[in-house]
């Protein structure tokens, strides 16, 4: 999702006023599977890719298509955000998205939910593609709600550990950590105090670091989200209470929460040149797969390292696993070329060649397990590191649900409270969570 950070998807997710009107949306009446992909015909293709190389990327992708399947003409449509997608498929017509791709894996809920996009189980069965074989478990989770597949992964995003390692060698520290125990301990190592100030910080825990948010840290616990009925686990599943005992016990012993959010005032953005694991402020880092390619432009005064992000020690032998996201992509249901854009659909997908190579130009995760392992992936070494983390069984993500990212907002935001000592009552305040969950979701049915 180069860009974009997951933080500011969510945010967006959350934030935008995203009304997918089931009665405008639907459109399964006029819709059409029944239009024929041999015949020549021309469909939309809207993404949200804006960057010249992206561009560029997404417009090579295409020509591969249109190349295997010269008969369908693709007329693309690129930097567009949900919203502007959203209005164009409650809208419909011939200038309207027939596919469409979002970075925001947090609005498939409201996607299938609203039936704004079909769903894609009929047209993988009549392919006689299985999803559960051709995606990454955690991949092919979150492209589908309540058992409708409406969207499919197109790359993916996969979060890891990025260390210094010449921080690492001046404290003693041989290899990275694999446990938490043993990332608190380092994480100690390597911060240098100065006053009120640091020299370096082994690691910024505050959830108002770059990356560093309830998400990504509390998939190292594998957490449930939801309960068979739907309701939120946030309170009963103890793998929440473990990651914001985790963050708040770093929160204090390296420094405390004010002296943290007074350093992290003076540490650049998370995008420039001056990001504090590209400067040396940081030693450790919570990031993207994107983060080694802006690290190494930034060429930085010592040798990076890239290891998957620490796991608890119960759980020592799931070493390996991490946060999964990506960009999806979907058919609109008012389209009236459902056939031939699952032909563009199923190429960008499941193409093994095709998600290799557009994975290749932009500097993503193949979203295939057979790209995963193909030869022709053009990589750093460290770059390796994201795409076993992708493949691997154990990694996780976060559940869609009917109004998009706004449970993961609502946890993100007790532990803001959490963390600053606000809320002194760690289970009394989950349960509170929880019941803000379920009364949110119960608004948005």
């Amino acid at each position: 999702m180069p860009g974009m950070s997951r933080k500011a998807a969510v945010a967006l997710a959350a934030s935008a006023s995203i009304a997918l009107l089931a009665t405008a949306c639907t459109g399964q009446s006029s819709s059409g599977s029944d239009d024929d992909a041999s015949k020549d015909t021309t469909i939309n293709f809207w993404h949200a890719w804006s960057a010249p190389n992206e561009v560029k990327a997404v417009k090579t992708l295409v020509a591969g298509f249109e190349k295997a399947h010269p008969n369908i003409h693709v007329n693309i449509v690129g930097n567009v955000t949900d919203d502007k997608i959203n209005q164009a498929l409650r809208a419909g017509g011939g200038k309207a998205p027939d596919v469409i791709s979002s970075f925001t894996t947090n609005n498939v809920g409201k996607f299938c939910s609203s039936g704004a996009l079909v769903d894609l189980n009929p047209f993988f069965k009549k392919a006689d593609i299985d999803p559960e074989t051709t995606f990454p478990k955690a991949m092919n989770e979150y492209t589908q709600f309540d058992g409708n597949r409406c969207t499919a992964p197109l790359l993916g995003d996969a979060y890891g550990l990025y260390y210094n390692k010449t921080a690492f060698a001046k404290a003693g520290i041989k290899t990275p950590p694999k446990t938490w125990t043993e990332f608190e301990a380092d994480a100690k190592k390597l911060t240098i105090s100065d006053g009120d100030s640091y020299k370096q910080l082994g690691f910024m825990p505050n959830y108002h670091g770059w990356e560093t948010t309830t998400e990504h840290i509390f998939a190292q616990f594998s957490p449930t989200y939801f309960d068979s009925s739907g309701k939120s686990n946030v309170a009963k599943d103890p793998a929440f209470t473990a990651g914001f005992d985790l963050q708040k016990k770093l929160v204090d012993e390296l420094g405390g929460f004010q002296k943290l959010e007074k350093y992290r005032a003076t540490l650049g953005d998370e995008w420039g040149a001056k990001h504090p694991f590209h400067t040396g402020q940081v030693a450790m880092q919570l990031d993207g797969e994107w983060r080694l390619g802006m690290a190494l432009d930034a060429k930085p005064k010592f040798e990076i390292g890239v290891a998957p992000l620490p796991v608890p020690d119960d759980q020592a032998d799931q070493y390996g696993k991490g946060y999964i996201t990506g960009t999806i992509t979907g058919i609109a249901a008012t389209s009236h070329k459902q056939n031939a854009a699952w032909e563009l659909v199923k190429y960008m997908t499941t193409d093994t060649d095709a998600v290799v190579g557009f994975a290749n130009d932009i500097h993503n995760v193949p979203s295939t397990l057979a790209a995963l392992k193909s030869p022709k992936l053009k990589y750093d070494p460290r770059f390796k590191t994201f795409l076993d983390i992708a493949a691997n069984p154990n990694s996780t993500t976060s559940p869609a649900s009917i109004n998009g990212g706004q449970y993961l907002v609502t946890i993100q935001n007790f532990g803001y409270d959490f963390e600053r000592g606000k809320v002194k009552n760690l289970k009394s305040g989950l349960d509170s969570t929880a019941k803000q969950i379920d009364t949110d979701i119960a608004q948005a049915k």
